[in-house]
């Protein structure tokens, strides 16, 4: 039988998103991850891709 991985919950608010200067479009942060997208919900939506990566679920 396989083993149910289950994912840790984190906030969206532990993720930060910010506006990158000199440049289009906005970046996130968390847990060592960096993510870039045109829009601030395409930033996290690749961010919680990566999380998942790690175990976390972005709430």
């Amino acid at each position: 039988m396989a083993k149910k991985f289950v994912l840790k919950k984190m906030s969206a608010s532990e993720v930060k998103v910010f506006k990158i200067k000199n440049r289009k479009g906005y970046a996130a942060i968390c847990l060592d991850n960096l993510t870039e997208g045109a829009t601030t919900s395409q930033a996290l939506g690749r961010m919680d891709k990566a999380l998942k990566r790690m175990g976390y679920v972005i709430n």
